[in-house]
C-alpha cells in the first residue's frame, strides 16, 4: 500500500463551534486498534457529543463514536469506548490548569488523515451562553446577506 500524502478530512464538529467560544487548537494523535481506523477511514465517525478529560496525567476522549468495521467481526471494539489522546507531557500540564483553573472545556474539533495518520484536533473552549449564541447567529445572518448583495450588484 502506497504512502498516502497531505491531509485528508473525515470528520467535523460544527456543534461546537456553535456552542462555544474555541480559545486554542491543538494536533494530536489518538491510540486506536486496527478495525476502528479502518472505520475511519470509511468516514463512520461521529464526534458531536464528544468531549475530552484529563485523568491521570492522560487525555481520553469521551463520547466519540465509531461505528463496527463491518468485516471486523471478533475484532471490533465498543463503538463509544474512551479512547487515548497523544499529547506532549508539557501540552497535557498546561491544558490540566487551564481546564482546572478558568473552566475551558477540551472539545474534539475534526478528525482528519495526515500523510495516512489518523489526527485529531482539540479545541481548548470556553462556553457561550444564549445570548452569544444570538450574536454570533446574527452576525452570520448579517455576513450573508452582505455577500448575496455584493453578488446581486456583481451580476
Amino acid at each position: 500500500m502506497p504512502h498516502q500524502q497531505g491531509i485528508r478530512n473525515i470528520a467535523q464538529n460544527r456543534k461546537a463551534y456553535h456552542d462555544y467560544f474555541v480559545e486554542e487548537k491543538y494536533e494530536c494523535g489518538i491510540a486506536l486498534f486496527g478495525t476502528e481506523v479502518k472505520s475511519i477511514r470509511q468516514g463512520r465517525v461521529n464526534l458531536k457529543e464528544s468531549w475530552a478529560q484529563i485523568r491521570k496525567g492522560e487525555v481520553w476522549v469521551e463520547g466519540m463514536h465509531i461505528s463496527p468495521y463491518e468485516k471486523g467481526n471478533i475484532y471490533n471494539r465498543d463503538p463509544l469506548r474512551a479512547k487515548k489522546l497523544l499529547l506532549h507531557r508539557s501540552e497535557i500540564r498546561k491544558l490540566d490548569s487551564l481546564v482546572m483553573r478558568q473552566g475551558f472545556t477540551l472539545i474534539p474539533l475534526e478528525m482528519y488523515l495526515k500523510d495516512g495518520k489518523v489526527k485529531v484536533q482539540l479545541g481548548l473552549c470556553k462556553g457561550k451562553q444564549l445570548h452569544d449564541k444570538r450574536d454570533s447567529m446574527a452576525r452570520k445572518d448579517s455576513e450573508r446577506e452582505i455577500q448575496r448583495a455584493l453578488r446581486q450588484k456583481q451580476k
